[in-house]
Formats: C-alpha cells, sequence, structure tokens
C-alpha cells in the first residue's frame, strides 16, 4: 500500500506502516543488542535490560550525538520530532548507523490538542496506539509512585494529629510535626485536568485523613518523572528518590520521602520503569522511548540511560529536546549533559514558515481555527522579520560551542522565495542550512538535513556550560534570563527573593542545577510577545527546589503544572474499531 500523508491521517498512514513492521527482536538484533538484553513486551515493542547492555557495551566507540530543537513554536508545534524522526530516517538512507531517542507522550495532550509526539506524515515512530497509550506503563508507574509518597504524607498527619508521643511510639514512628501550609508535592494524573488543580482533602470525620488543601499535578511534571530521565542506573534512582523534598515541617526542616520510609516502596514501582522502551521509525530505524518530561514546567528531555546505550549501539545517536532552543535546548545544554556526561557533536534547530510569520507580526495563531491567509500565501516581509527569532535560537545554540543546522521544516504552502530567504539568514548568522520534507518524503525527503548534519558532526566543536555550579543562584538565573531569553535581568517576588538567599548560603545549592520554568510560547514569559523581545525583565515569583533530581526550579511568570483541557480536544476523534480491536484518530 503506497502511503500518502497528503491523503492519509497519521493514524492511517501508521496503521499502514505497521503491515510491515519489523519484529522487535530483529530490529534488536540489526541495531546490535544481544538475546539476554532485550525484554519483549509482545512482537512490535520491547525494553531494554541497560544493566547488561551498557556492561557489554562499555569499551564500545562513542556516537556522534545530535540534539533536535526548535525555535520559538507557533501553539501548533513545529514538528520537531517529526523532524528527529525524519532525520533518523534520512541517516538511514544515507547507509548510516542511526539510533534515536525520544521521549514518552503524555495522556494530557494525546487526548487533549496537541497530538502524541510519534512524529507525522512519512515520518513516524510506530506502532503508534502502544506509544500513544501507555506504552510500557512507566507514566503508570510514575503516577503511582508520586501518589504513594502522597499517602505516605497525608496518612502520617492523620495518625500524627490523633495519636499521642506514646501510641506514636508503638508504631515506631517518631513525630515530624509536618506543616500543613508547607506541602511540596500534590497528587498526579496523567491527564489536562484543571478542575482538579486545588481541591479541599480529607474532609469527614478524624478517621477520614488529615483535612487541607491540596490538588493535582500532571504526572509528567512530577518529580519522579524529572529522576527517570536523568538516573544513570537503578542505585542513582533509589538515592535520588530517597531526597524528594516533600514538605517542611513546623520548624522549617525538610521532610524527605526517606523521613516517611516511602523512599524504598517508590523504587518498587520504577524496577521495570528504568529500562528504556524500544520502538522504530516507519523506516525501520531503532528508537527509544524513555521518560517524558515538559520543558516548559519540567527539564523536556528523554532519559540518559537510553542515551548511553544509543551513543554505544551505532555511528549517529538522535535524540531531541521539548520546546524551543531557550528551554529544551538550553536544559538539555546545562542540565543533561553536565548530568550524563555526553557532548553534542550537532544541534538541530527546526524552523517552520508558518512559525517565522507568526514571529514576523502575522494573526493569532490558534489551535482548531483556520489559518490566515497571511501563511498560506507569499509574504516575504513577514517571514524576513519573523527570522529575529530564528537568529535568537542560532545564537544560544552557538554559546554551547556547537555550530547549529537550521532545518527549514518544509510545507506544501511555502515557496522558494520564502524558503531560500530562511535559509539566506540561517547561512549569514553562522548556521548551516538544509530544507527537508521528510512528513512528506519520509527518509528520502531528509537527506539534504542528513547530510548537513554529517557535516556538522566533521567539524570540531567547543561545547562549554553557560555557568559553572559554584555560581550563585541569581547569577546563574541572571545569565539565563540574558544570554539566552534576551532579558535585561531578573526581578523577584519577596518571597521567590528570599528562597533565593537562602539557598545562595547553602552549599548543597553548589551540586544542583537551575531547571527554568517559563512560557514555551515567547523567548519571555509572556506568551504574548513574539519574535525577540527587547526592554523586558524577567520575573521570578517562586522557586522550588527538586533535590531528588537535582534541580533549583525558578518560576517565571503564570505557569502551572496541571494544564487544561480545551473546548475541542482530540478524545473527541478518537475511537475503536470494534471489530478489529484497533484505535482510530491518534495524531
Amino acid at each position: 500500500m503506497k502511503l500518502d500523508p497528503t491523503k492519509m491521517k497519521d493514524w492511517q498512514v501508521a496503521e499502514a506502516a505497521e503491515e510491515n513492521i519489523k519484529p522487535v527482536a530483529q530490529l534488536a538484533d540489526e541495531m546490535g543488542l544481544q538475546g539476554d538484553e532485550l525484554i519483549p513486551m509482545g512482537h512490535m515493542l520491547a525494553k531494554v535490560d541497560y544493566l547488561k547492555a551498557l556492561a557489554r557495551l562499555k569499551n564500545a566507540p562513542q556516537a556522534n550525538y545530535i540534539d533536535v530543537t526548535a525555535i520559538t513554536p507557533t501553539p501548533l508545534g513545529e514538528g520537531k520530532t517529526t523532524t528527529a524522526i525524519g532525520l533518523i530516517q534520512g541517516l538511514g538512507k544515507i547507509n548510516k548507523n542511526v539510533v534515536g531517542a525520544i521521549r514518552q507522550p503524555s495522556g494530557g495532550p494525546t487526548f487533549n490538542i496537541k497530538g502524541s509526539a510519534a512524529g507525522g506524515g512519512l515520518a513516524q515512530c510506530i506502532p503508534l496506539t502502544p506509544f500513544s497509550i501507555r506504552l510500557t506503563g512507566d507514566i503508570d508507574s510514575i503516577t503511582n509512585a508520586h501518589n504513594l509518597a502522597m499517602v505516605a504524607l497525608t496518612s502520617r498527619m492523620q495518625h500524627e494529629r490523633n495519636y499521642d508521643d506514646a501510641r506514636l511510639a508503638k508504631s515506631n514512628l517518631k513525630r515530624i510535626d509536618i506543616d500543613p501550609e508547607r506541602v511540596q508535592m500534590k497528587w498526579a494524573m496523567d491527564f489536562c485536568a484543571q478542575a482538579l488543580r486545588n481541591i479541599r482533602i480529607g474532609q469527614g470525620g478524624k478517621m477520614d485523613g488529615f483535612e487541607m488543601d491540596s490538588g493535582f499535578q500532571i504526572t509528567v511534571s512530577s518529580e519522579m518523572m524529572a529522576i527517570l530521565s536523568v538516573a544513570r542506573d537503578l542505585k542513582d534512582l533509589r538515592e535520588r528518590t530517597a531526597r524528594i523534598v516533600i514538605a517542611y515541617d513546623k520548624k522549617g526542616n525538610e521532610v524527605t520521602t526517606a523521613d516517611l520510609e516511602v523512599d524504598g516502596a517508590m523504587t518498587a514501582w520504577m524496577v521495570d520503569a528504568i529500562n528504556p522502551n524500544l520502538l522504530q521509525t516507519i523506516e525501520g530505524q531503532p528508537v527509544f522511548v524513555h521518560a517524558g518530561p515538559f520543558a516548559n514546567i519540567a527539564i523536556g528531555q528523554s532519559s540518559i540511560i537510553a542515551d548511553m546505550i544509543g551513543t554505544k549501539l551505532a555511528d549517529y545517536h538522535v535524540t531531541e529536546s521539548g520546546f524551543g532552543a531557550d528551554i529544551g535546548f538550553e536544559k538539555f545544554w546545562n542540565l543533561k549533559c553536565r548530568m550524563s556526561g555526553l557532548k553534542p557533536n550537532a544541534v538541530v534547530v527546526v524552523a517552520t514558515i508558518r512559525a517565522l510569520k507568526m514571529h514576523g507580526g502575522g494573526p493569532t495563531v490558534k489551535p482548531g481555527m483556520p489559518l490566515a491567509e497571511e501563511y498560506t500565501s507569499e509574504n516575504l516581509e513577514l517571514v524576513e522579520k519573523g527570522c529575529e527569532n530564528l537568529i535568537a535560537c542560532i545564537e544560544t545554540v552557538k554559546k554551547s560551542g556547537v555550530r547549529p543546522v537550521v532545518c527549514i521544516n518544509s510545507f506544501y504552502t511555502d515557496t522558494k522565495a520564502e524558503i531560500e530567504l530562511v535559509r539566506r539568514v540561517a547561512e549569514q548568522n553562522g548556521a548551516l542550512a538544509a530544507v527537508s520534507e521528510h512528513w512528506l518524503k519520509g527518509g528520502e525527503g531528509a537527506v539534504e538535513l542528513a547530510e548537513a548534519v554529517v557535516q556538522a558532526c566533521e567539524e570540531k566543536t567547543d561545547f562549554r556550560f553557560l555557568y559553572d555550579l559554584k555560581t550563585p543562584l541569581r547569577k546563574r538565573i541572571e545569565l539565563i534570563a540574558k544570554e539566552v531569553y534576551g532579558a535585561d535581568g531578573a526581578e523577584y517576588t519577596d518571597e521567590a527573593l528570599a528562597k533565593a538567599k537562602t539557598l545562595e548560603a547553602d552549599p548543597v545549592s553548589e551540586t544542583l542545577g537551575t531547571c527554568m520554568v517559563k512560557t514555551h510560547l515567547s523567548l519571555s514569559h509572556d506568551p504574548d510577545l513574539k519574535g525577540r523581545p527587547t526592554g523586558w525583565t524577567l520575573p521570578i515569583r517562586d522557586i522550588l527546589v527538586y533535590k531528588g533530581a537535582g534541580f533549583i526550579v525558578p518560576v517565571a511568570g503564570a505557569i502551572k503544572l496541571m494544564p487544561g483541557t480545551a473546548s475541542d480536544p482530540a478524545f473527541r476523534r478518537i475511537d475503536v474499531d470494534v471489530k478489529t480491536g484497533k484505535v482510530q484518530g491518534l495524531f
């Protein structure tokens, strides 16, 4: 069956491609995994025993390491994961030995407006349905581990309220005296459920829990998800889980999961989840799908473990970072690479004519609404003005010491003059540039991009971090605000300033990275400021501490840990063929 993305929806392309999918055992054999390193989860996907694989491959050569990022996107997304998959397929077309690693999609966007992030058109990761729904249960495990911590906390608060010290001692418990006003976590669920952002729990009698304000966050924002993303092995994951600060006592001391003696049980939920999942592109290249933290409210990277394996199995290993270069790449650069010890040989910046026109002053782009005429007809003025955002992203990547490759992700409405304008701007600002038609043509359409990436990998890099960990917290924030976002500086609420000063006085802060939280829809904190905003200051309204993950988390602007479901969500179009059991409508 000929696959034509112009006449088929993504799920139809995936369903047709799955008729010729490689059995996962064959896929593993072709990529160099051994039989006892594979944990089959059916015929089409598997987990990989990371311990066995890494032990065997420890002396193997290191692959060229490639990150895929993007300019600041429209709310529709600009095909970053599609480009990552297309690049993997393109490298395959030019006979390069390649492995990829992408994030597992969250149920929130999958059933809301963004889709499942499997790619699109002829550049997809398959099988689509398990990729999009549950996969091998990793997100379920994270949800349960997270919520077990909340069960431990709230039950402990109830018992300490109801029992005196003697009664507590009979259960081998020492009073912690948790402050209900300083609980740091909420409950987790992997949907966009705005009605659960703020709730009241423990209502009823004294046996019905401790009454207090609480709420839900989306699972992919959980610290457990961040820990899965950055852990190097199960021992590391176990130690990080024990350091999670879940609350403070009434004297201001930290209360950790270890204090509640729940850290071991939380880790028990994660024993299988730490093994990466193995899937494939529709052209048969291997792709690890592991961890799925958002980038605007979390680290936004697939797992370090997946990259550690991928860079030992191939000559080229492609990963992707969430959202634009200001968020996903900055965290890849200063957090993930620092923690993994891996350094990129090339960085791809995905740009679309559509997004550049928006940044150049084009009409508002809204999911579910038709695009304005400016986006479907030639408009060089909007493109040229919007290229300021592209230039900012190019400059950000260059500050890491790596030369970027700008991928012009081609849509059928783009004109030759618009594309050549973007190519010229990219090259004038020190980047390589390539046009890619992977959505329409698969790997064949990404050959130019693949060749540009190979060229970039052959060039010498001078990779360096933006800041040293000994840099004081407020100086780090200022560096990111000025050098990456283009702000004049940062300002703090009284609460955030007090927290910053306390953290700067704590030597432990020198072991923690800085994981910024801000909108993905602008280089600034304000999603309505497009292009390359100037003359603004980054407002830090709060600072969180994820000691388990190893992050200090400055929060800029009004970002919520639980997204909301839109008025026309994807779940309205997802269904099941009751005769075959196949899911339809995923994208």
